[in-house]
């Protein structure tokens, strides 16, 4: 246990932020899920129309530095590419 002052406002601030970043990883996670159920059913319309609102949820994942941008892109353009193979 810190002794310091600023040591103890560091664990505190340590536990509400390990806190803050499962929730936005959690939130990653179930919009990575829902989009494979889509892919899986082969539903076009509900991927592509779901497409928006999971590009802007993992954005924001990104934007925070839980996961690193350039894996999130990397997702993003792999599932787009999946979207587009369905509609052929």
């Amino acid at each position: 246990m810190p002794n310091i002052k600023s040591a103890i406002r560091k664990v505190k601030r340590a536990k509400k932020q390990s806190i803050v970043n499962k929730l936005r990883k959690s939130k990653y996670k179930q919009a990575l899920k829902k989009m494979h159920k889509f892919i899986e059913k082969k539903d076009t319309q509900g991927a592509k129309k779901y497409f928006p609102d999971f590009q802007s949820e993992l954005m924001k994942v990104a934007k925070t530095g839980v996961i690193k941008k350039k894996n999130i892109s990397r997702k993003i353009s792999k599932i787009s590419k999946k979207i587009k193979n369905l509609t052929k």
